[in-house]
């Protein structure tokens, strides 16, 4: 082995399937880890490097701080040196919250604050006109200057355009020794009891001091004065009246329209942000969309009467206080409750739907009485609003918000801030402008913006600039040139946010520290790969080591050394098959290295399917980036949608089509992006979405009661001879309700021991061992084996084991088709990977009865696969194409590419230099297109 000051040394791994390895990663050298899924590539990067890193790091907290942090379990490793500072930059790291965006992850938005603070200029949101600030002694120069030998009245504008009759206020004006006000362009003079009316708007300044301007001494003293109350009064703002000509004139400390007076307070960083009350829109509280009411969620049939349901949030009609209302409000504006309700009143349904009180008599004909009612009623659509805005209850808001659809701010048209902030602009634009431009657009605004700048400006924004121009370039290095900085970022894919992350990280400059990356080049187009391997090699140069967890030939290839895990997967793997440079790998016969040689390939199809004939077509779609497109998608066909990162696929399949679909076949409440017409959905009779979300979030969910092949297995148990004879019934095989499970740990085989400020901690329970039943559960054998047994199976074994039971068998047959024979079927599915979560997904699809007239939609299937498992996966979605049914893929990974029926290439760049379809066709159409960058890929995998 190399010296240990140049390699970190890792000795007897056994985290998760690590078969007790040792091995030496060279320092300050981009080192690849490739390998099967499931082989153990993130059990030696994430679970022992980067878990060791962080517990060292902990450890040198005080004892006092580690109280509260909690003690991290040492991974399972003898011993690893050589170990610098760890930085992981994983995939599923970025925030939730609707107030966090690309702009604010990166910081560039903080810099733009800044920017915008100290050297943007001011309009008037009136006139349009520069806004104006002065210092005391400059507004009176400008007084002597502009009304020398004139009579003028200072005045301290005290309310402006207001209702209310302001007694209190003339008497407080009274107490502090002034005699005269203007009121509404009249000056008059103060007197007891003095007030106005209290229903119209009004204008009061105080009258500060009446003088003639003369250029000596004594005036310049008393204007000095005069100057200094009037600010005292008017909070930094004052007038000055000529006597004869009424012309006025406004002063201001801080900034002001000449014009109308209206004055912005002196602009700080946060009246720039979207997070701070200073800044925040208030209609919004900062979030650019609203929820509004939506009536026609609330009345879907207008033909419908109130009695049969007509208003969805009521229901059908039941004996209560809200239908005797409604029932009041009919008698006053003669309808029944049995009347269509496009047939009532105007009036009638205003108060019903916003509310209102009345007292009404009715005169009955028949009894010769009459007879009061009394209406006091909130009205529906009120009701809704007020418990979306204040319920304390999750559940009661998600109800209200059925009826409501969520829309751009009307008052900052969706940019979050408040008016005063739009009107600060630099070079004309302001600063929601360049939120919203892309971040290439914006890069070349940056770097003409020296030209653009006064003295002044430039001087003060030098520093600002550059900052925001070196972290833009980074942004660009990793492909990400079609966001924009008010991007949500919960809206960001898996790899958009590790990207940005990434950028971060080059942008601090860091040296000496150890970089771990899951599959960066995740959702990136071929085109952009070289892009992101020279920005990592970028961090490699400047004194980093990086270790990326990774399946890309290209990173691969242009690796300084490469480790192979295998050789198979989950307990048959956790070996180190090869270690080396790029060459030696090639020397090795390992599976990575027969597909990066090309000795195992996956195949192209001899021919392409012709589909059953029949399309779905999609016209006019402009959600998002999308200009206007229309497209077929012909079914019975593998499709495969491709174009380079950012160039719409995702808005043209996940938010628009899936939706659209969503909706016709299972009533999905999400609204899809705007389109015109969508023709041939009576081809189809159900879509579905296979993700990579995962299939469950605690421990108690596993790939056994997904598939729900485990209540078959607790049937099975069940009819034993012992448990006939005990009388169990299947809920004794359960481990989620009481019965048959462990009581300590409520079935779950572990105890969680909760971390504040850490995630929580598993550890195995002590009185099951495990195994997550009682004693008496786990006497029941079958063939020998415990219910707990039986979870410990791998699928592999399973499939033997259940060979005679076909319901069984068939499930658990689709498991193992799908290449995930190692995983247990009881293993908890938050240890399982995105790619292993979606291909459990896929199983259970494949093992229901199917009708060959389905639509499923894969977004990114690929990732975290290895190439051979990406064959695997391949086969599966043959059988599914196979049968007649239709799968439309969202893919950059060429293997995928070539092996679709049909193509839709979308771009030609991604932002708003993409949302157009540039060619469709087989593979083989497709490369003969000069523009499409696919076909330039694709080219050299089809020869």
């Amino acid at each position: 082995m190399q010296q240990s000051n140049d390699t970190i040394e890792v000795l007897g791994a056994r985290v998760h399937n690590l078969k007790n390895i040792d091995v030496s990663i060279p320092r300050e050298k981009l080192v690849v880890i490739t390998g099967l899924s499931g082989s153990g590539k993130s059990s030696l990067a994430f679970d022992t490097i980067y878990a060791e890193g962080q517990r060292r790091y902990i450890e040198t907290f005080s004892a006092y701080a580690r109280q509260f942090l909690g003690g991290l379990e040492r991974p399972d490793v003898d011993k690893i040196d050589g170990l610098s500072p760890v930085i992981a930059i994983e995939q599923k790291t970025t925030s939730k919250s609707p107030r966090s965006t690309v702009g604010t992850i990166t910081e560039i938005y903080d810099f733009l604050r800044l920017l915008f603070a100290r050297a943007a200029d001011a309009y008037s949101y009136n006139t349009g006109e520069l806004m104006v600030s002065y210092s005391d002694e400059q507004i009176k120069d400008l007084i002597i200057e502009s009304f020398k030998g004139k009579r003028i009245n200072i005045l301290a504008p005290v309310i402006r355009s207001r209702k209310g009759h302001y007694a209190e206020l003339f008497q407080q004006i009274g107490k502090q020794g002034f005699v005269k006000v203007r009121v509404n362009g009249e000056i008059k003079d103060i007197v007891t009891g003095m007030k106005v009316d209290r229903y119209k708007t009004h204008d009061i300044e105080i009258v500060i001091d009446r003088m003639q301007i003369e250029s000596d001494e004594d005036t310049d003293k008393r204007l000095a004065e005069s100057i200094k109350t009037a600010m005292h009064h008017g909070d930094d703002v004052m007038m000055v009246i000529e006597q004869e000509s009424q012309e006025v004139r406004y002063f201001s400390r801080t900034l002001m329209c000449p014009t109308s007076g209206i004055s912005y307070p002196n602009p700080e960083p946060n009246n720039f942000s979207f997070n701070s009350p200073k800044g925040a829109c208030d209609a919004c509280n900062g979030l650019g969309t609203i929820n509004q009411i939506n009536l026609k969620k609330i009345i879907p049939d207008p033909k419908a009467s109130i009695k049969q349901g007509g208003f969805a949030p009521l229901g059908e009609y039941k004996s209560n206080w809200i239908f005797k209302q409604l029932e009041t409000i009919g008698e006053k504006f003669s309808f029944k409750i049995t009347d269509p309700i496009d047939t009532i009143s105007e009036e009638a349904m205003e108060i019903i739907l916003n509310g209102g009180k009345d007292k009404f008599t009715v005169a009955s004909k028949t009894l010769g009485i009459t007879k009061e009612y009394k209406i006091e009623f909130e009205g529906i659509a009120h009701f809704i609003k007020n418990q979306h805005d204040d319920s304390t209850s999750n559940a009661i808001k998600r109800w209200a918000k059925e009826f409501m659809d969520e829309v751009d701010c009307t008052e900052c048209k969706g940019s979050r801030l408040k008016k005063e902030a739009l009107y600060f602009k630099v070079n004309d634009l302001n600063i929601a402008d360049l939120s919203q431009m892309d971040i290439s657009e914006l890069t070349q605004w940056f770097a003409v913006l020296d030209v653009k700048l006064s003295d002044k400006q430039k001087a003060i924004a030098v520093e600002i600039t550059k900052e925001i121009r070196a972290r833009l370039q980074f942004l660009m290095d990793v492909g990400l040139n079609y966001l924009s900085l008010s991007r949500s970022s919960k809206s960001l894919s898996g790899g958009e946010a590790q990207r940005i992350r990434l950028a971060t990280q080059i942008g601090s400059q860091l040296v000496g520290v150890l970089y771990i990356l899951d599959e960066p080049s995740i959702g990136l187009h071929q085109r952009d790969n070289e892009r992101l391997i020279n920005s990592l090699e970028n961090l490699r140069d400047i004194g980093n080591s990086v270790l990326v967890v990774e399946h890309d030939k290209d990173m691969i290839a242009r690796a300084d050394w490469v480790i192979d895990i295998g050789p198979k997967a989950g307990r048959f793997g956790g070996r180190i098959i090869s270690e080396g440079t790029p060459k030696q790998l090639m020397q090795e016969h390992t599976v990575t290295a027969q597909y990066m040689s090309g000795e195992m390939k996956i195949e192209v199809p001899k021919k392409r399917r012709f589909g059953n004939g029949k399309t779905l077509k999609l016209t006019g779609a402009t959600g998002n980036n999308l200009k206007n497109v229309t497209v077929e998608f012909p079914l019975g066909k593998l499709i495969c949608v491709t174009g380079v990162s950012g160039s719409g696929k995702s808005t043209l399949i996940n938010e628009t089509l899936y939706p659209i679909l969503n909706e016709y076949f299972f009533n999905g409440v999400k609204k899809p992006q705007p389109f015109k017409k969508i023709e041939g959905l009576e081809h189809i009779d159900k879509v579905i979405d296979i993700d990579q979300s995962p299939i469950g979030r605690t421990p108690r969910s596993n790939p056994a009661t997904y598939t729900d092949v485990f209540s078959e297995i607790r049937s099975l148990f069940t009819q034993t001879p012992e448990a006939m004879i005990r009388g169990y019934k299947a809920g004794r095989f359960s481990f989620n309700v009481s019965g048959g499970r462990c009581e300590t740990c409520e079935g779950s085989g572990v105890r969680t021991i909760e971390m504040s400020f850490l995630p929580d901690v598993y550890v195995e329970c002590e009185t099951c061992m495990g195994k997550r039943f009682n004693r008496e559960t786990l006497e029941i054998r079958f063939k020998g084996k415990s219910i707990s047994d039986v979870l410990n199976m791998t699928v592999d074994e399973a499939v033997d084991f259940f060979e005679n039971i076909p319901k069984i068998h068939r499930k658990v047959k689709t498991i193992q088709d799908v290449g995930l024979g190692y995983i247990t079927l009881g293993q908890q599915s938050t240890t399982l990977s995105g790619g292993e979560a979606q291909r459990i997904k896929l199983a259970t699809e494949l093992s229901k009865k199917d009708t060959g007239n389905t639509f499923y939609i894969l977004d990114e299937p690929t990732t975290g696969l290895h190439f051979e498992d990406i064959r695997v996966l391949m086969d599966v979605i043959t059988k599914l194409v196979d049968k007649g049914n239709t799968v439309l893929v969202i893919e950059h990974n060429m293997d995928v590419i070539k092996l679709a029926d049909y193509i839709i290439d979308i771009g030609l760049e991604g932002g708003k230099g993409g949302g157009d379809v540039i060619c469709k066709g087989t593979p083989e159409e497709i490369i003969k297109n000069k523009k499409s960058f696919t076909a330039q890929f694709l080219k050299k995998e089809l020869n």
